[in-house]
């Protein structure tokens, strides 16, 4: 950060511009708040201004608060910038481009006039991080819109576009944005010697009956466990019943009891990881990467499919190719009706389904994307098809052409041996749906070229996904870490937990759905042919007898009717089924297990501290960079409650001794799948925080 002042005040034709410079996201900073407050001072002073301008430099208006003050000691001002903005006696014009987010439309709701840019956004996002909006915004936004949409947009922390922002009254007004200064300028002019409209001065927000009370059971499923949703909800009630002074002294009070709560330091941490996992420290900084303009996708299967929404979706041309016409047309259809079921639920527009449709092109020979910059592999998870394919790929793709395979566990070198070109392959694994999941793995075999490695990471986030680096080994990071969960939630069935047991623990402890039921969403049989993988290339492998016994039974899943569970024809819910009841004591006789209850307490963690003890070892072997790099591919590819943090966040509050002893204490019970991690040993012992863990390569 340079010198220069935070807060630039100059008068043009009689208007004070105030400007914000802060880089890069303009955020309210250490200074950024005092230098508009005495920018509005020293406006209303000058006797030469007859209103003001409240704008941002660079690509943003005022895109929040500083995220890494939260939480800790701030010296009190005496006078806050929403407050120097409201008391101004000269109008002053909120001029947003960019984000107006948080405290930014705090600022901006505190003037007399807000104008925006088209592509402007504008929100109040702070449930996101586990707080409210501390700066007047539960307590302005309704009085300004209402309650009812002003709840709406605290609650959910949602973005909203400027043409939205003008229908709802947040803004006054669109303008051209093509010369930013001027026309707030122009516009402020336009403005002098109206009525002041302040709205601090306008009555309590009127809500319809039952309006608070239908918002808080509206929420509760996705809200569980969770404060800062339910305090949002009691600070716009406040808006409705208190007059505004007394509504920001219940606001500041709901605010503070939130700020320091587990749920908001875990999501604060959650924000900054999923920062962190972009930076690949040992890549050159001022590497060359090739540029992606056109793609590929081969196998037009749900995945493959989904893969090319993605792409369309952010605005690339992506070209679909499958084995067999039939399966491209089914292809093309399913992708047709996913849209059709966003436009349906509202979550995107007929006329951007429109759009995105025709950036799929259908190819009918690999051929045909010999041009692509990057094509990417969705077929069937077996070794010799993907080689067969990319054989085919090295023979027709241009030179330069990055050849990326979606495979969640297959070694990726393996793969590159069947091109002349294993510099340009390396592992793009997406997350089922994927035109949903935010996690993208990017896996760098043995001969990957660091630009193909720095580029592929690039791409993701292109394409709105978050980018985590993954070494090569069998499962790679997110898989890998999260198999001894997935052993232990069957170990536990053959010793007497239901499987409807472990999923009402795991869905009390945050997540969306059970294991149980997510496998049965995901497919019995894919796991099913990962086990038979793998068994034949280990002879000691923990085989998996009950879920084997299910899939050989025709019990694959959703797909098939019965699963774990049983579906009803057209319903997904599912059903306690007595028939794997029987199965299960059935196979532990067979097996000679002996059944026992268990207690929720250790069925989480068992299932938990399995995947703990995993991801150390993953860390150590150099396979994972940041132990919170983990912590986000499990709040992204996983459903791992957000408010939690991450595996590894939420380990370090039970503490990393206390799960070492456990662990220590089942290896002895249990045997070699409990084999303590080296490095979890050490943070035990030295007392470290296992969120902080870093590769030995980064140290």
């Amino acid at each position: 950060m340079s010198d220069a002042p935070v807060v630039r005040f100059e008068v043009v034709e009689g208007i004070g511009v105030i400007t914000v410079d802060y880089p890069p996201v303009n955020a309210l900073g250490p200074g950024v708040s005092d230098g508009i407050v005495a920018a509005v001072d020293q406006g209303n002073a000058d006797p030469a201004v007859q209103a003001m301008v409240l704008m941002g430099a660079g690509r943003t208006f005022i895109a929040g608060a500083d995220i890494r003050r939260f939480g800790k000691p701030r010296p009190p001002s005496p006078r806050r910038s929403y407050d120097a903005l409201d008391e101004s006696a000269k109008p002053v014009v909120a001029a947003i481009h960019g984000y107006a987010l948080g405290g930014g439309l705090e600022n901006a709701l505190s003037c007399q006039w807000r104008i925006a840019v088209p592509g402007a956004k504008v929100g109040l996002p702070e449930v996101l991080i586990g707080i409210l909006p501390g700066g007047g915004g539960t307590q302005r936004l309704p009085r300004l819109i209402g309650a009812k949409p002003a709840l709406e947009m605290i609650v959910t922390g949602r973005h909203v576009p400027a043409e939205e922002a003008k229908a709802l009254g947040i803004v006054d007004a669109i303008i051209p944005g093509k010369d930013l200064r001027a026309e707030a300028i122009a516009f402020a002019k336009s403005v002098i010697g109206k009525p002041m409209r302040r709205i601090s001065a306008m009555p309590p927000a009127a809500a319809e009956p039952g309006l608070f009370d239908d918002m808080r059971k509206s929420i509760a499923r996705k809200a569980r466990n969770q404060k800062a949703p339910y305090n949002c909800i009691a600070a716009v009630e406040a808006a409705t019943r208190l007059p505004f002074p007394e509504g920001l002294a219940e606001e500041k009070r709901l605010f503070q009891e939130l700020e320091n709560a587990p749920e908001a330091q875990a999501l604060r941490y959650a924000f900054f990881a999923e920062r962190e996992i972009a930076r690949i420290p040992f890549l050159p900084k001022d590497l060359a990467l090739p540029e992606i303009r056109t793609a590929a996708v081969v196998g037009a299967g749900t995945m493959g499919g989904g893969i090319a929404m993605s792409f369309a979706d952010n605005g690339f041309p992506v070209k679909l190719v499958d084995a067999s016409p039939e399966g491209l047309a089914r292809g093309l259809q399913r992708i047709r009706d996913n849209y059709a079921v966003s436009v349906k639920r509202g979550s995107i527009t007929q006329a951007q389904m429109d759009e995105r449709l025709p950036r799929i092109q259908p190819v009918e020979r690999i051929e045909d994307i010999a041009d692509c910059d990057v094509v990417i592999e969705a077929v069937f998870e077996q070794l010799p098809v993907k080689q067969e394919i990319f054989a085919r790929l090295d023979a027709v793709m241009k030179p330069e052409a990055i050849l990326l395979t979606n495979t969640s566990a297959i070694d990726i070198d393996r793969i590159a041996d069947a091109t002349k070109r294993p510099q340009m392959v390396a592992g793009a694994h997406f997350f089922a749906p994927a035109n949903v999941m935010k996690l993208l793995e990017v896996v760098e075999g043995p001969r990957t070229a660091p630009e193909v490695l720095g580029a592929t990471m690039k791409l993701g986030r292109a394409i709105g996904k978050i980018s985590g680096y993954a070494g090569n080994c069998d499962g790679f990071v997110a898989n890998r870490s999260r198999i001894f969960f997935t052993l232990e939630q069957n170990i536990m069935v053959e010793e007497g937990a239901l499987p409807e047991q472990i999923d009402k623990v795991m869905v009390d402890f945050g997540y969306p759905m059970g294991p149980f039921a997510v496998n049965d969403m995901s497919g019995l049989d894919v796991s099913y042919f990962t086990r038979k993988r793998r068994l034949a290339e280990d002879p000691n492998y923990r085989t998996l007898p009950i879920p084997d016994r299910l899939v050989e039974s025709g019990r694959k899943g959703q797909k098939t009717g019965a699963g774990w569970y049983r579906y009803e024809k057209g319903d997904r819910t599912p059903q306690v089924d007595p028939e794997v009841h029987r199965l299960i004591k059935e196979v532990a006789a067979e097996q000679g297990i002996e059944q026992r209850p268990f207690t929720d307490e250790e069925i989480l963690h068992r299932l938990l501290f399995a995947s703990v003890n995993e991801a150390c070892k993953i860390i150590e072997e150099d396979k994972a960079l940041r132990a919170s790099d983990i912590d986000v591919m499990w709040l992204n590819g996983f459903g791992f409650p957000r408010y939690r943090g991450g595996l590894m966040f939420w380990a370090d509050g039970i503490g990393a001794e206390a799960i070492y002893n456990q662990i220590a204490a089942w290896h002895q019970r249990y045997g070699d799948r409990w084999r303590p991690s080296a490095l979890l040993r050490r943070i035990a012992e030295s007392g470290g925080k296992l969120r902080e863990a870093k590769a030995p390569r980064l140290q």
